[in-house]
């Protein structure tokens, strides 16, 4: 298959853990590469966000992102992408034409990409399939941070009903996609996410502590953008009331230059708590470093209100690191209660404090490490595109007998 994606406002090589790149970015370049050594052709179009960018950029095997000249060649705010989607829609179509080429299959993520790979859809009349990631109405059930403007609630409806299929990645966000906008169950697949089990493996206890600066107290770790939606303060307040006889640090990775302001607020906090010497902002971290931090951490914590997925949860069990987590995501199909980890109701300090205390006070054992990476090994990255492509294969399956039906003669 020749297969176009689409991820207009986040290019999957950005840097992990500033403020519009994140699991997703890590999803659509793990399924490229994935596609690609299947022998499908992969193109990822994404804005241009530095005049640096070269225009074709190899992602693996059969599998290339396309950077693409529209608006401001700079990184900007989601919502300011809007006004130029129909210019993306049609750069994407300049350049299958000056390329001489053809899809089969459009694969959209998050809602900005969706609108165009409904026009694109419209023009090459291929099926479109969708991953939202994350649902404006569902953030704004939550009520943290800002709200998500009508116009993207209104285009998500749009493109649910109009789209061919649905990828989600739990069978919460199917319920949430029924729930909010009636969508057809018919048309929603859930595949998991996945994790790189080459990357994400554990890497011995001591030397990634020795490599981090890391001595003999507790390491509690959190991976992610630093935003509200996260739930970070509740976190930093659950390491303030652990028992005194435990020596802890809480370690976190993430942010960049946008989130300035949320970090400000978090320092803040920390130094009324009282707890500012224990918790150190190591700022965004390389994927390839991840695997060092997780595996010097005692605990990994994911305190957020809304996940789509949770692949830090996935990461951090796949290098052996236990994890403490909201009910958010995937996390109830993943977290065995005492066993990897466990799930508290919401992200109350005092639950989060408790759960965090009973790992800290386990003792780290070898065997232990490899019971938790083993409980995520069928969640490799391999395993969930062979499923996608099961999704891509049954959609085309389904375009073809659609017209032989309409009494088109397919060839």
């Amino acid at each position: 298959m020749n297969i176009a994606i689409l991820s207009i406002h986040s290019c999957p090589l950005g840097r992990l853990g500033s403020k519009d790149t994140g699991g997703m970015s890590v999803y659509i370049r793990e399924l490229a590469r994935e596609l690609g050594k299947r022998g499908h052709h992969v193109d990822v179009f994404t804005r241009s966000h530095d005049p640096d960018d070269n225009q074709i950029v190899s992602l693996g095997i059969n599998a290339r992102l396309i950077h693409l000249k529209v608006g401001e060649i700079r990184e900007i705010p989601k919502l300011d992408v809007y006004p130029y989607l129909a210019e993306f829609a049609s750069a994407v179509d300049d350049f299958k034409k000056s390329n001489n080429f053809n899809y089969q299959i459009i694969h959209s993520h998050y809602w900005l990409s969706g609108w165009c790979g409904r026009q694109l859809q419209k023009w090459w009349n291929i099926p479109h399939i969708i991953m939202f990631h994350t649902l404006g109405a569902v953030k704004n059930t939550i009520g943290i941070g800002e709200n998500e403007p009508d116009i993207r609630i209104e285009t998500e409806k749009k493109l649910i009903h109009e789209c061919q299929r649905i990828i989600v990645a739990t069978q919460r966000e199917k319920q949430e996609l029924i729930y909010h906008y009636s969508a057809s169950p018919k048309i929603l697949s859930v595949i998991p996410c996945g994790v790189n089990l080459q990357i994400f493996k554990p890497v011995d206890k001591l030397i990634a502590r020795e490599k981090l600066g890391f001595h003999n107290e507790k390491i509690i770790l959190f991976v992610g953008r630093i935003e509200p939606l996260k739930g970070i303060d509740n976190l930093i307040s659950a390491v303030s009331s652990l028992p005194q006889n435990i020596n802890a640090r809480l370690v976190i990775a993430g942010g960049d230059y946008r989130s300035q302001s949320e970090l400000e607020r978090l320092q803040i906090l920390s130094r009324q708590l009282q707890v500012e010497n224990s918790i150190k902002f190591v700022g965004p971290v390389n994927q390839k470093e991840l695997p060092v931090y997780y595996s010097a951490a005692d605990i990994c914590v994911v305190p957020s209100y809304h996940e789509s997925f949770g692949l830090v949860t996935l990461e951090s069990l796949a290098c052996g690191t236990p994890v403490v987590t909201t009910k958010v995501g995937g996390a109830e199909e993943i977290i065995i209660q005492g066993g990897n980890g466990y799930i508290v109701e919401n992200n109350n300090p005092s639950l989060l404090s408790e759960k965090i205390a009973i790992l800290l006070y386990r003792p780290v054992i070898y065997e232990n490490t490899m019971k938790i990476r083993a409980s995520v090994a069928d969640l490799s990255w391999s395993a969930m595109t062979d499923k996608i492509v099961n999704v891509y294969q049954k959609t085309l399956d389904d375009k073809s007998s659609k017209l032989v039906n309409q009494g088109y003669c397919c060839i």
